[in-house]
């Protein structure tokens, strides 16, 4: 029906005559003759009817924004005074010959430009028309972009495209799963898969050595603003590669993702020990872009009297750390009383702070409410240690050392965008050496990755100190977010089996919910590892979006509920039926459900 898209026609097509098919972006009459503003996926164009065709005058007399078009024309230089050069097609237009109205369009909910305030619930009732938007297409377009050059690049290293189930079996966990109740076998469920994990290790066993899926996932989360409950993995695997092969081909695939889509060179990745970040960026992901780092002071507390502080560095699991802010003494109060309610949500107790007015004078040229608390000699080596200056303020926190790192490192994150130090460009990392466990509160130790990960020690080293065993894992960062996690898995089966011992998962509950996997295991399983990237959280970083839902065509709210379709609804009692369910009590509508607001991934 078209020769060309709207946005590709430029000087090279002057005289051309071309067939266009889109929507009215805008319409003006100016003196008897009409200007439509036409605009498909590429862009817009504009096209002049004048009284000479009669027939199609009137009808483009006739339509209104967003109605379907096509149009027949003959592309012309604009004359020099209405040269737009805001248009990429703004040198040049089309005079319109033939006018056909494919449909007309009723008045749109919201404006379709760069200039809608209208709220995130009324643009997803709306979706099909908020994904007219030019800013929209032009995010969509680059989403297809990038997994355009990942296919292309991995088919390169010689990587298959092999598709895993989507049906598949509950995890053990099983508290975020989707489940899907069979008709065929009543009583028993699938899963929607959280992840493709065992099945791509099972693709290793069988000798497909390079596997990759552009993989749908699904997880059942709690009501969290950067989240969805399905999500794209960029996923794949590797057999006989080292973890240092593996992030090889993955930073390449990324650097040359970023300069053939935007032009960025985003140079070698550093490495960062797990234990170095979060000594001193309270996290595992921290954003390189922020000068600001936190420092332990654990020695010098524990000999002060000022129990708040004492009780932490004495503690193994705690922490006293502080966080210097250079000119931060500017700061107001009320400033102090909003950080103190922010580090709050991350269960911080409070915000101590010492504001530097005149470091020559000592503690008096100090201003904080701690410091009759603390001895000089020990202000002093404080103050030497953090290389504090006239004009900076100090924060602190003091509690268990997971509360100040996370507490402290978001801090760092809000400190540092409100005041302007973070810096423009991109700062990527491998954040390596993770431990391979955490212990909980009840002395149990659960796994800081998953259960298949391998650690970097022999198994009776991993025995004898599983808090101190270093896992073979690695998780790829960029400007303070995740991009991807991966491993080297475990390949051997009394090594998993060790690692069961550690979890607490006796040989009965492992060969019940791993048994396929372990059985693999035992048949001349490869070494092997491999990492996923999120791929919504790649395109958002690219596309510089805020929100993970304005680059996926139609996402859910941040309650999981989707507004247009009003999914997830209630289902006939037939079909209840069917799949043998009877439900306990009627279910809440969906549209009782609040929708997400529009709060950025950190």
């Amino acid at each position: 029906m078209r020769s060309h898209y709207c946005g590709v026609l430029g000087n090279a097509n002057i005289d051309e005559t071309v067939t266009l098919c889109g929507w009215v972006d805008r319409r003006r009459d100016h003196g008897g003759v009409i200007f439509l503003d036409l605009r498909d996926r590429e862009g817009i164009v504009q096209v002049v009817f004048d009284p000479d065709t009669e027939e199609h005058f009137e009808r483009a007399d006739r339509v209104r924004s967003e109605y379907v078009l096509r149009v027949t024309g003959r592309v012309r230089a604009r004359s020099e005074g209405t040269i737009n050069p805001a248009m990429a097609t703004g040198t040049i237009e089309v005079l319109g010959k033939e006018l056909e109205v494919l449909n007309s369009a009723a008045t749109p909910p919201f404006q379709l430009d760069e200039h809608t305030a209208v709220g995130e619930e009324v643009r997803l009732r709306y979706r099909y028309m908020d994904l007219r938007r030019p800013e929209m297409q032009q995010r969509l377009m680059l989403r297809s972009r990038i997994t355009a050059a990942v296919r292309r690049f991995l088919d390169g290293e010689g990587f298959l495209d092999i598709e895993t189930p989507i049906l598949t079996r509950a995890t053990p966990e099983g508290a975020r799963d989707y489940l899907v109740p069979s008709r065929t076998h009543q009583g028993a469920f699938f899963a929607l898969p959280q992840s493709p994990q065992l099945f791509k290790q099972l693709l290793m066993v069988s000798g497909f050595d390079r596997y990759y899926q552009i993989a749908k996932c699904f997880r059942d989360e709690d009501l969290r603003a950067d989240r969805q409950p399905e999500f794209t993995q960029i996923d794949l695997e590797t057999a006989f590669l080292d973890e240092a092969a593996v992030m090889d081909i993955t930073e390449r695939m990324i650097r040359g993702l970023f300069h053939e889509v935007l032009a960025v060179d985003l140079g070698a990745f550093p490495h960062m020990s797990w234990a170095e970040a979060m000594e001193r960026f309270g996290s595992d992901k921290p954003d390189l872009r922020i000068p600001l780092e936190l420092c332990s002071l654990d020695d010098l507390m524990a000999t002060v009297d000022f129990k708040v502080f004492r009780g932490p560095a004495e503690d193994p699991r705690g922490r006293v750390a502080a966080l210097r802010v250079p000119g931060g003494a500017s700061i107001s109060r009320k400033e102090i009383d909003d950080y103190t309610r922010y580090v709050g949500n991350y269960g911080a107790r409070g915000l101590a702070w010492i504001k530097v007015n005149d470091l020559a004078a000592g503690v008096e040229g100090l201003q904080s409410p701690i410091l009759k608390f603390m001895p000089a000699e020990v202000v002093d080596q404080m103050m030497q240690r953090l290389g504090a200056e006239d004009g900076d303020i100090i924060f602190f926190g003091a509690d268990r050392a997971s509360i100040v790192n996370e507490s402290l490192g978001a801090l760092r994150i809000k400190v540092g965008t409100d005041r302007g130090l973070v810096r423009e460009g991109w700062a990527p990392l491998w954040v390596i050496d993770f431990p391979m466990f955490e212990e909980e509160a009840d002395g149990s130790w659960s796994p800081l990755h998953h259960p298949f990960t391998a650690p970097a020690c022999d198994v009776e080293a991993l025995r004898r100190s599983p808090g101190e065993a270093l896992s073979r894992a690695y998780d790829m960062v960029l400007n303070g977010t995740e991009l991807g996690g991966g491993s080297i898995r475990i390949h051997d089966s009394s090594l998993q089996q060790a690692v069961f011992d550690i979890l607490g998962i006796e040989p009965e509950e492992a060969e019940s919910k791993f048994g396929f996997l372990l059985d693999a295991l035992r048949y001349g399983a490869p070494p092997h590892g491999g990492l996923a990237f999120g791929l919504d959280r790649l395109v958002m970083l690219m596309t510089g979006s805020s929100s993970i839902r304005d680059v996926i065509a139609f996402p859910k709210t941040q309650s999981a509920h989707c507004v247009m379709t009003d999914a997830p609804s209630p289902v006939s009692a037939a079909q209840l039926k069917d799949v043998g369910i009877r439900l306990r009590q009627e279910p809440r509508a969906a549209a009782d459900t609040p929708a997400g607001g529009d709060e950025p991934m950190q």
